[in-house]
C-alpha cells in the first residue's frame, strides 16, 4: 500500500518535458517571413508548481520548457525563420529574471536542477547561432533583470529601449545573497568582454545600468528611443537575417507528440529504454539501433522526417535524461547501454556526414550535439556497459565516452566489439569545444592519431583497452562480481563527494564560457545555495518581499 500511494504521489510531482504547442501559458509567437517574434507574456498565475505567483514577468521552470520547446520547433518546423527576437508583452518590463518566490519555496535539489536546464537552454541558443545560421536579438523594451538579462545575453545583440526608466541588471548580489545570474556573471566577462571592474560595480547594484553607459560598459549593443525602437528592431532582425543560410522555401518537419509510456519500472519509448532498480538507485539506459537503413540522401532523409532514426532517437533520450535528473534524484548510477546491429548505426553516421549541409540535417546533428553534452553535465554517476548485442559504433559510442567508467566483457572473439566512426571525432563535441577522445586524450596527438587509424573498424575488448577507448575488459568468469562490485561500490559513496570529483574529472584542464558556467554552477552556485547568508531562516533569498533585512554571518569562508 506505501509503495502505491508513493508512486502516486511521485506521478503527482513528475514534471514532463514535453508540452501542447497549441497551449503555451507564458509565450506568444509570430511568425513573419525570416522572423520569428518570441513575446514574453507570463501568466502569474500559470507556475509550474503551487505555492508563488509570477509576478513582473518573472519565470520558473515551466516558461523555460515551454522556451525550449518554441526553440526545436523553430529549428525544425520553420526552416524559412533565420532570425529570433526576444521581446516582452509586459509594460515596462522586459523579464525580471527567475521568480524569487520560487526559489524561496523549493528544495536545493529543485533550484540547482532549474538552473542547469535555464542554462542548457541558453547554451542551445548560442549553440544554433555558431552552427544553424539562426540568429537571434534581445529587445529589452522595459526594465531587465537578472535571469531576463541573462537570456539577452545569451542573443547575438541586445537593444534597451531608452525610456529613462529601463536598464539591465544582475541583483542578485545585494538582493538575494546568490551568484549573479549563474550563467550571467560569466556572459558577461566571458562573452561580452565587460572590464572586471565595471562588471563588480554592475553586479553589486541594484539599480542596474542604462542608457548610454549600458552601451559604454558593453553591457548592450545599443540604446534606441522608445518612438524608434520596434522599427529599429524589426531593422536590425532582417539585417540579421540576411546573414543565414537557413532555406527560405524549406518544407519543415513537424516534431509530432513522442510515443513513451510511463511506469513504476521505468520510461520506455522505441529505441530508448530505461529501466529503474531503485533498492540498487541504478537506472539502465538503454538505446537502439536503427533496424535498417532506409534514408540514404537528402529527399528520402525529410521523406522520413520526424521517424528518422538519429532524430527519434535523440528525442526519446533528449526526454529520458531530463525525466531521470528532475525526476528520478534518487537514482545515483546510470548503466549506458546499446542493442542492435552496429553496422546500422556506422552507416547512419556516414549519411549523416554526407548531407551535413543539408538543414535538416544539420538541425538533427545540432540536436544530438546538445542531447550529449546534457551528460557531460549531469551530476550522475556514468557506467558504459559493454556486452555481446551491443551497438557501441560511431555516434553511440559517444555514450561510452561520456562515462565516468566503462566496462566491456572480454567475451569469445567476434561477439562482441565496439566501433569507431568520423562522429566520433568533431562533430559531437562536449561544451569545452572538444571531442570526447580529445578530452579523454588532453589532445595529445599521438593516442587520437591512434584511434583515427581503428576508424571503421570492428575492435575486441582487448583492441579497446590497448588504444584506451575502454577502463577495464573483464572475462566471462569475472563479468557478473566485477559489475555487481563497482555498482554496490559506487551506491555506498557520498554524492555530493561524486558530483565534485565528477564534475572535475569528465573536463580536465583548459576552460570555456560553457565549462566555466557549470561549473559554477556545480560547485559555487551549490555551496552558495545552501549557505544560511542565502536560505537561512533570516537570509536574503528567504526574507525577500518581507520587509525584512537579512542577517549575514560575517565570517568569509
Amino acid at each position: 500500500m506505501n509503495a502505491t500511494m508513493n508512486a502516486e504521489v511521485q506521478a503527482q510531482e513528475r514534471v514532463d518535458y514535453q508540452v501542447d504547442s497549441t497551449a503555451y501559458k507564458h509565450w506568444k509567437v509570430g511568425y513573419n517571413g525570416a522572423v520569428a517574434t518570441l513575446t514574453l507574456d507570463i501568466d502569474e498565475d500559470g507556475g509550474i508548481r503551487p505555492g508563488y505567483k509570477l509576478k513582473l514577468n518573472s519565470y520558473d521552470l515551466g516558461v523555460d520548457i515551454e522556451l525550449h520547446d518554441i526553440l526545436q520547433r523553430i529549428r525544425f518546423e520553420h526552416p524559412e525563420v533565420r532570425s529570433v527576437v526576444f521581446t516582452s508583452g509586459k509594460q515596462k518590463i522586459f523579464c525580471s529574471g527567475a521568480n524569487i518566490y520560487m526559489l524561496g519555496v523549493s528544495s536545493h535539489a529543485w533550484k540547482v536542477n532549474f538552473c542547469k536546464f535555464t542554462n542548457e537552454t541558453r547554451n542551445g541558443i548560442e549553440d544554433s547561432s555558431k552552427h544553424s545560421g539562426l540568429k537571434f536579438l534581445a529587445a529589452c523594451n522595459g526594465a531587465t533583470a537578472g535571469g531576463g538579462y541573462e537570456l539577452a545575453l545569451a542573443c547575438d545583440e541586445i537593444f534597451l529601449i531608452d525610456d529613462r526608466n529601463s536598464s539591465v541588471s544582475l541583483p542578485e548580489v545585494p538582493l538575494l545573497g546568490v551568484l549573479p545570474g549563474t550563467g550571467g556573471l560569466t556572459r558577461v566577462t566571458d562573452k561580452r568582454k565587460v572590464r572586471r571592474d565595471r562588471a563588480d560595480i554592475f553586479c553589486t547594484i541594484q539599480e542596474g545600468v542604462r542608457g548610454q553607459r549600458a552601451v559604454e560598459w558593453r553591457l548592450v549593443d545599443e540604446v534606441v528611443k522608445q518612438q524608434q525602437f520596434g522599427e529599429r528592431v524589426a531593422q536590425r532582425a532582417q539585417e540579421l537575417a540576411a546573414q543565414s543560410d537557413r532555406p527560405a522555401d524549406g518544407k519543415g518537419v513537424i516534431l509530432t507528440p513522442l510515443k513513451r509510456t510511463i511506469d513504476s519500472t521505468g520510461y520506455h519509448y522505441e529505441f530508448v529504454d530505461v529501466g529503474i532498480d531503485r533498492t540498487a538507485r541504478v537506472a539502465t539506459l538503454t538505446v537502439r539501433a536503427p533496424k535498417a537503413v532506409s534514408a540514404r540522401n537528402a529527399a528520402e532523409i525529410l521523406a522520413a522526417g520526424v521517424n528518422w532514426w538519429p532524430l527519434q532517437m535523440t528525442r526519446e533520450l533528449d526526454d529520458a535524461i531530463l525525466n531521470l535528473r528532475t525526476n528520478e534524484q534518487d537514482i545515483g548510477l546510470w548503466q549506458l547501454k546499446t542493442e542492435g546491429d552496429a553496422q546500422h548505426v556506422l552507416d547512419t553516421d556516414a549519411i549523416i556526414i554526407a548531407n551535413q549541409s543539408n538543414w535538416f540535417v544539420r538541425e538533427v546533428l545540432g540536436f544530438m550535439r546538445r542531447t550529449f553534452a546534457r551528460l557531460d553535465v549531469t551530476s550522475r554517476s556514468l557506467y558504459a556497459v559493454i556486452e555481446p548485442g551491443s551497438c557501441f559504433a560511431g555516434s553511440l559510442l559517444e555514450l561510452a565516452l561520456s562515462a565516468d567508467r566503462s566496462y566491456m566483457r572480454d567475451a569469445a572473439e567476434g561477439s562482441n566489439s565496439v566501433s569507431v566512426s568520423a562522429m566520433n571525432f568533431g562533430l559531437l563535441p562536449m561544451v569545452n569545444g572538444l571531442s570526447r577522445i580529445e578530452a579523454r586524450f588532453y589532445q595529445e596527438e599521438a593516442p587520437i592519431q591512434a584511434v583515427k587509424a581503428a576508424i571503421g573498424k570492428s575492435l575486441t575488448a582487448q583492441d579497446a583497452v590497448a588504444l584506451g577507448l575502454i577502463t577495464v575488459a573483464p572475462d566471462d568468469l569475472d563479468w557478473d562480481d566485477e559489475i555487481r562490485l563497482a555498482i554496490e561500490e559506487r551506491a555506498a559513496l557520498s554524492p555530493d563527494a561524486l558530483t565534485g570529483l565528477e564534475a572535475n574529472l569528465r573536463f580536465g584542464p583548459g576552460e570555456t564560457m560553457n565549462t566555466r558556467i557549470f561549473g559554477r554552477l556545480s560547485a559555487w552556485q551549490n555551496w552558495i545555495f545552501i549557505r544560511p547568508n542565502a536560505v537561512g531562516a533570516n537570509g536574503a533569498l528567504k526574507l525577500f518581499g518581507s520587509g525584512k533585512k537579512p542577517q549575514f554571518e560575517w565570517q568569509r569562508v
